[in-house]
């Protein structure tokens, strides 16, 4: 079974909710882990690579969670196919790059995913819908907890699990929320926040993580220390940090509503007007259109749609996901008037846009 055939549909994908998911997308937990005695990925030579992943892929898909689910090498994996994991955030952007020697396993729900042989032996995470840290957390803490009782992870009294990097060592953990905030970004109240929350220990980065832009209004959240805490604490701060800012949108979209509703109204009426009508139009202005027409759904104010419709049209319009829709490799301008055409397809027809 190919990759294609086993995830979700998009569609299927979109429909499932969260708590708190007009705000909060998706809520992750990952976690770094090596095995003792071995050399890292980034200093071990290709055949120890290649015997690590070896030792470790047979492991991890014999899990109990991993139950029917899926497993390949990297070399295995398609330049397109690589990309589209990486626009479903179940790998990174360094493995998408990695060949012979990695690997990655991925749940049945799609819910756990681990990288094998990236900047660590094991890098695996749990992703959930909406505000759910704490529910993340437990899941991904099981299946560490059983895969620990079949590897010998580095650890050390002192200084707790060894990572590749620094920054993550001793509890190897990221915790992170995929935040939608474009009423703090019309209200010019973003800045603000992000400076707050990174003067509490906490990262803000874009869409896909380090050094990134926050495509459609959207943000991640994640710790930055890993050392000198536990695991719960961690998950304590971040998930305060995250209620926070949830009702910091919330109050700024009250506020565009209550105050500056005809400029609500004009933001969220132009977004739908372009992708409506346009007839190229990029990956990056995709983005930011649909986030305005998203919090239009949200607030009620754009008739006969639902969310995940428009959820599902921010992934079908990524250059892997239109690409395979498509069924053919496109340059970046046929990419931008395939774009322009599903948009205007999926938009056509809509009822109007108001003030609710």
């Amino acid at each position: 079974m190919d990759i294609f055939e086993f995830l979700s549909p998009s569609d299927e994908l979109t429909t499932v909710s969260g708590p708190e998911d007009h705000v909060v997308l998706s809520s992750r937990v990952r976690l770094a882990r090596n095995v003792a005695s071995l050399p890292f990925p980034g200093r071990a030579k290709k055949q120890s690579r290649q015997e690590t992943c070896d030792h470790i892929k047979p492991v991890v898909s014999s899990a109990s969670a991993m139950r029917g689910g899926f497993s390949t090498g990297m070399e295995d994996l398609k330049a397109l196919e690589k990309q589209l994991l990486v626009e479903r955030h179940l790998i990174s952007r360094e493995h998408a790059a990695k060949g012979g020697g990695s690997a990655f396993v991925l749940s049945k729900d799609q819910a756990l995913s681990v990288m094998i042989n990236e900047e660590d032996h094991l890098r695996m995470q749990a992703l959930m819908p909406g505000m759910q840290i704490k529910q993340v957390w437990q899941k991904i803490d099981r299946f560490d907890t059983s895969l620990e009782k079949k590897l010998d992870y580095g650890f050390d009294a002192d200084y707790g699990y060894l990572t590749a990097c620094p920054t993550n060592l001793g509890t190897g953990i990221r915790v992170s929320a995929m935040l939608h905030l474009p009423g703090l970004v019309l209200t010019d109240q973003v800045n603000q926040i992000v400076q707050a929350v990174t003067k509490l220990g906490h990262a803000v980065r874009g869409l896909y993580g380090e050094g990134t832009e926050a495509l459609g209004h959207i943000f991640q959240v994640s710790n930055q220390m890993t050392l000198g805490e536990s695991e719960v604490d961690i998950i304590e701060r971040i998930h305060k940090v995250v209620l926070q800012i949830i009702e910091h949108e919330t109050n700024a979209r009250s506020v565009l509503q209550q105050s500056n509703a005809k400029e609500l109204l004009n933001h969220v009426g132009r977004a739908f007007g372009v992708l409506a009508n346009a007839h190229i139009v990029s990956s990056k202005e995709s983005m930011n259109q649909l986030s305005l027409i998203r919090l239009g759904v949200k607030l009620g104010m754009v008739k006969d749609v639902d969310a995940s419709m428009i959820d599902e049209l921010f992934l079908v319009t990524q250059p892997a996901h239109l690409q395979h829709q498509i069924g053919e490799k496109l340059t970046g301008e046929e990419r931008d008037v395939h774009r322009a055409d599903l948009l205007r397809q999926k938009l056509n027809g809509i009822g109007g846009i108001q003030l609710p």
